[in-house]
């Protein structure tokens, strides 16, 4: 499914990876960044590789070596443990031309990035690198070394009130007849523009249709819907 945010995103990370640079992919929580950027990798050219990692929670520099060498399959042995022979392993593998994305790249610390920095500064890297993640770009500010070599800075938005009638009937049939005002009302009200908010919303209509598909996708049930969100929205 393609939004205005999602191709914008594709342009972005197409462009970084044509020019073997960096990218940094930042907004809100549950705007649906890291699945735009999948979307985005998935249209490069297939002979592109691309290597995916996750930053884990409060990562040390093991754990991130441990991390870079199974994307891009290196040996998963002792080889992440040994600082000198896993930089020039991961250093090798980066002098071919790929991707490496890397999610939830708010977790690095500066410590952690400046590493990312020296692997993307030895000679001959070839390769491109895109993080992603809610605060990405303030985890980066703390890395000036690594910031000032970010080639494209995205940020993620919402969707937009006129967007939303139009992308959730492209997510899901069950809002085919859904009036578009009921939906503007919900989204100014609870979603506001939340792509995991409307995805959560829509898991619950169609749960109630499944029970009784005679059922309506009228305003009492989707208000029935937003009612198991909970409190905090």
């Amino acid at each position: 499914m393609s939004t205005r945010q999602v191709a914008a995103v594709a342009e972005a990370v197409g462009h970084t990876v044509a020019a073997r640079g960096m990218c940094c992919v930042y907004g809100d929580t549950g705007l649906g960044k890291t699945v735009a950027v999948e979307q985005a990798l998935h249209l490069l050219p297939g002979r592109v590789p691309v290597w995916r990692a996750v930053a884990g929670v409060a990562p040390g520099l093991p754990q991130l070596r441990a991390s870079l060498c199974e994307a891009l399959g290196l040996p998963s042995g002792a080889l992440p443990h040994r600082a000198g022979p896993a930089s020039q392993a991961l250093m090798r593998a980066l002098a071919e031309p790929g991707v490496l994305f890397i999610d939830d790249a708010q977790r690095l610390t500066p410590l952690l990035l400046d590493y990312l920095r020296q692997l993307w500064d030895a000679p001959g890297c070839a390769a491109a690198l895109v993080l992603c993640g809610a605060g990405s770009e303030r985890a980066l500010a703390r890395a000036s070394a690594l910031r000032s070599r970010v080639l494209t800075w995205h940020q993620f938005g919402r969707l937009e009130p006129s967007q939303v009638p139009p992308t959730l009937t492209l997510f899901h049939p069950v809002w085919a007849q859904a009036n578009p005002e009921d939906l503007a009302r919900v989204d100014k009200q609870m979603a506001r523009g939340n792509f995991r908010t409307w995805a959560k919303i829509t898991s619950h209509v169609y749960a109630a249709r499944e029970r009784d598909p005679g059922k309506r996708v009228d305003r009492e049930l989707i208000e029935q819907a937003c009612a198991r969100l909970g409190p905090y929205l």
